[in-house]
């Protein structure tokens, strides 16, 4: 079996630096056997990907785009919590906010761009109870945010 480091390669992906904070927290925590991780943005090389609601300024392929670079942040909030990707037994929990313009429905189609890609990497471990959510606005303007709840 493959690690999942060895996963995101196939993938042509890699695990990407920590996102700094943009206010007083941490990007995960670790209690006992699980990780809690912040809100992850749709942030690459220190820029957001996109910015604005979904439905109006974002399409929801671009939202999608979004979900999965916000869940390749939570992947390095993770690792940099526990170094070992192989140590993750379980994605437990996944929430993703996503900004909505007044109309847009399709918070779930959004939120597969996160919860996808975390089963391509996590494998069975990856498969996750979720809730995805329609919200007025995100830090920063973001479209997205993923936070998640991994088990060691």
């Amino acid at each position: 079996m493959s690690t999942p480091e060895e996963r995101l390669a196939e993938l042509g992906l890699t695990v990407p630096e920590v996102v700094p904070p943009v206010a007083a927290y941490v990007p995960a925590v670790r209690s006992g056997d699980l990780v809690f991780t912040a809100g992850q943005l749709p942030l690459r090389a220190g820029e957001l990907i996109a910015t604005g609601k979904v439905g109006a300024e974002v399409t929801e392929e671009e939202a999608f785009a979004c979900a999965q670079q916000c869940a390749l942040n939570v992947i390095a909030a993770v690792k940099a919590e526990i170094d070992d990707l192989s140590l993750v037994r379980r994605v437990v929990k996944v929430v993703v906010f996503v900004a909505s313009a007044p109309t847009f429905t399709a918070q779930p189609k959004v939120a597969n761009g996160a919860s996808e890609l975390l089963g391509e990497v996590f494998g069975d471990a990856g498969v996750h109870a979720r809730s995805a959510v329609g919200v007025a606005a995100l830090p920063l303007d973001a479209p997205v945010e993923v936070e998640a709840v991994v088990k060691l």
